[in-house]
C-alpha cells in the first residue's frame, strides 16, 4: 500500500544518512520467497506467491525469479476476502482464514467456472458467478454457507495447483513452495501435497508467522542482496506499487 510504504521509505532514508548506513530496496514478493528458503530449506524449488494482492507461479533461472503464469485480474486473497464480505464473515482474524474454517464444514459442492488460461488464472469471473448466486442458493436451502466456501476453496485451489504443476513439469522441479498469506491455509497445503507426491516431489510451506507479512522477510532478502554487493542508489530510493518480481537481479543465488 503506497502511503505506508512511503511513510517508512522517510524514515529509512533518514537513518541511512545520520548512520552513514547503505540502503536497500526490497522487492515484497522476493521478501517473501526468501524467507520461504530460510525457514523451510527449500533448494530450488517452484514458487506459488499467493496472497491479497498477488497469484504468481514462479521459477529461478539465470539470475532472475521468473513468472511462468499468474493471474490475469484480481489475486486469489482478494477473491476470498471479498466472498467473504458477501457471507458478512468477520476480519478476525481474518476474512481467508474464516473462510477457510467454514469450509471444513461443506459438505455439497457447486460447479463454478474453472478458468485457467494457459499458465494464467482468471477469477473475476468466478467470483461475480458466486456472488450473484450465493443469497438464493443460501435462502433456498439448497447450499449452506459453508456449502459454497468448500467449493470456492476447491476449485481456486485446484486452478492454482494445475498451474503450478505444470510450471514444475517445464522446470524438471522437484520442489514447490508455498509463500504469502493465503500460503498458510491447510486445505491448500493438503491439495499441493498431494500434487508434490504424485510426482515424487517435496512440498515445502510454512504456518502464518512466516507466510503473512512481515518484517522479517524483508530484512532477510535485504540481508541476502547486502551480502551479494546489493545496494540501491539515492536517487532510486523511490517506492512503486508496479515493482515485477522479475525486474529483481538475483545476485545472491548461482
Amino acid at each position: 500500500m503506497g502511503a505506508p510504504l512511503v511513510s517508512v521509505a522517510i524514515v529509512a532514508r533518514t537513518v541511512a544518512q545520520i548512520w552513514k548506513k547503505p540502503i536497500i530496496g526490497v522487492n515484497h514478493c522476493i521478501g517473501h520467497i526468501e524467507m520461504g528458503r530460510l525457514i523451510t530449506g527449500a533448494d530450488n524449488p517452484t514458487v506459488l506467491y499467493v496472497s491479497g494482492g498477488n497469484t504468481q507461479v514462479i521459477s529461478f533461472a539465470e539470475k532472475k525469479y521468473r513468472i511462468f503464469g499468474e493471474t490475469i485480474d484480481i489475486a486469489v486473497g482478494n477473491c476470498l476476502d471479498r466472498f467473504a464480505r458477501v457471507l458478512k464473515l468477520s476480519n478476525d482474524p481474518s476474512p481467508g482464514f474464516n473462510i477457510e474454517q467454514l469450509a471444513k464444514e461443506g459438505e455439497k459442492y457447486l460447479e463454478l467456472p474453472y478458468v485457467v488460461k494457459g499458465m494464467d488464472v482468471s477469477f473475476s469471473g468466478l467470483l461475480s458467478f458466486i456472488e450473484e448466486r450465493a443469497d438464493g442458493l443460501i435462502s433456498s436451502g439448497e447450499y449452506t454457507p459453508a456449502d459454497l466456501c468448500y467449493s470456492l476453496q476447491e476449485t481456486v485451489y485446484a486452478m492454482l495447483i494445475e498451474i503450478t504443476e505444470r510450471a514444475m513439469a517445464h522446470c524438471g522441479s522437484e520442489e514447490v513452495l508455498l509463500v504469502g498469506g493465503v500460503g498458510c491455509n491447510k486445505r491448500l497445503q493438503e491439495m499441493m501435497g498431494t500434487m508434490a507426491k504424485e510426482r515424487n516431489a517435496t512440498l515445502h510451506a510454512t504456518d502464518m508467522r512466516f507466510c503473512i507479512d512481515n518484517g522479517a522477510m524483508i530484512a532477510q532478502a535485504g540481508w541476502e542482496m547486502f551480502k551479494s554487493g546489493q545496494t540501491t542508489k539515492w536517487e532510486d530510493t523511490f517506492c512503486t506499487q508496479r515493482f515485477r518480481t522479475d525486474e529483481v537481479e538475483v545476485t545472491w543465488r548461482s
